[in-house]
């Protein structure tokens, strides 16, 4: 099957590229938003082929697999029709929750994927039949030492997104612990939240270096008030990390008991994460318990086995 997808979410697609199939992504010059191409911090497979718009029509394309609503008149501009269409959400709804109609509400043969049961129960689909196709993740191992007694925290532009990813909650847990956030425009959090430098340090490290640092902090938190549900979540119980997190979302399915802490009371957090930076036995065995529970349900094989189900079906 050859599959068109435009490069949006790198982590997403590294999973979803590790399929049977020939995958297009489109590359345009500037390798701008509507052109990436191969990922250049992702270790894709050679059945991601770059094609540039240009030379679409040209292509063989069983399926094409949507993520944002202005792809759709990409397709009809560069194919010059439209092959069975899946959209993807990877997103959870901001607006009139739960109110929000999706961009994909009664396009005529369009199948909407969510990530998450929440998302499905929370956007408005109309017509579009909806179904969900939980995360996977290709397994990092299992690489927590916690040698560094520090908490570790992945958030992309925290500054920008303010409270919905926790940033204003983050004072809190540096009081309770020194914090690392990794990701993108993290540069000048401590200042900007008014964090002594000491208690909160900020990395901006290439994909294949963030792993192995994260697994070396004691402990994972997840502040994120409203996502979908963060794939870093998930990557750091791969990973063998105890967890602390908000009961927001998602997060409650995906952290059962004996994987972390999970609550909507932040002085429960916050005594959590003291808690496994005294306790570095118990943060092995709560570690053990989320790895456990993410190879079980954000295992590869189950994701690849449910895309292959859809995309069988959609193009039948």
């Amino acid at each position: 099957m050859r599959i068109l997808i435009w490069h949006v979410h790198g982590s997403w697609t590294t999973a979803f590229v590790q399929g049977p199939h020939t995958y297009i992504v489109p590359v345009t010059p500037d390798r701008g938003p509507d052109g990436l191409g191969r990922a250049r911090t992702w270790d894709w497979p050679d059945s991601v082929v770059e094609v540039p718009p240009e030379r679409l029509r040209d292509e063989d394309i069983d399926v094409v697999v949507l993520q944002r609503p202005h792809e759709l008149p990409l397709v009809d501009e560069w194919l010059g029709r439209r092959p069975p269409l899946v959209y993807l959400e990877h997103n959870a709804p901001h607006g009139n929750v739960p109110d929000t109609r999706h961009p994909a509400a009664d396009i005529p043969g369009a199948t909407l994927v969510h990530v998450t049961h929440f998302n499905r129960l929370m956007w408005d689909a109309g017509s579009t039949p909806a179904t969900v196709i939980e995360h996977g993740i290709v397994d990092p191992g299992h690489r927590w030492t916690g040698e560094l007694d520090r908490a570790a925290v992945v958030v992309n532009e925290p500054v920008r997104r303010g409270r919905t990813t926790g940033t204003d909650l983050l004072p809190e847990f540096a009081r309770t612990a020194p914090l690392d956030v990794f990701g993108m425009g993290t540069k000048g959090l401590a200042d900007h939240i008014g964090v002594p430098g000491d208690r909160l340090r900020s990395h901006d490290l290439a994909q294949s270096e963030l792993h192995a640092e994260m697994a070396r902090r004691r402990v994972y938190v997840h502040p994120v008030r409203w996502t979908s549900l963060g794939l870093s979540l998930l990557e750091a119980m791969h990973l063998g990390m105890p967890v602390v997190a908000l009961a927001t979302t998602e997060v409650t399915e995906a952290v059962p008991a004996g994987a972390g802490v999970v609550s909507n009371r932040i002085d429960v957090l916050t005594d959590a994460v003291r808690d496994f930076l005294a306790d570095p036995l118990r943060a092995r065995m709560i570690g053990d318990g989320a790895r456990a529970a993410a190879l079980a349900r954000y295992g590869l094989p189950r994701f690849l086995d449910d895309w292959e189900r859809l995309l069988k079906e959609v193009t039948r």
